[in-house]
């Protein structure tokens, strides 16, 4: 079973914070659009863990933990887009 935590590894042109609080607006309107959960309900902690992955050794890493170091192992989502 996997705790509540999200964790995420993506690529884009902005700062980790700014992709990480995009990320939480995002999946709050969906859930509350989708009456999953109490739409006044606190959902994420304050902040949350942010980092810059480099080299490639370090995202392939940072995958690895998120797919499958967090219990049981998950599917993958990885997109063409670039």
């Amino acid at each position: 079973m996997r705790s509540h935590p999200v964790h995420t590894v993506v690529e884009a042109e902005a700062e980790p914070e700014r992709v990480m609080n995009d990320f939480k607006i995002y999946a709050s309107r969906r859930l509350t659009r989708m009456s999953l959960d109490e739409p006044n309900r606190k959902r994420w902690a304050r902040h949350g863990s942010t980092r810059w992955l480099w080299k490639p050794q370090h995202v392939s890493a940072a995958i690895q933990y998120v797919v499958a170091e967090q219990g049981y192992a998950m599917s993958a989502f990885e997109s063409d887009e670039s």
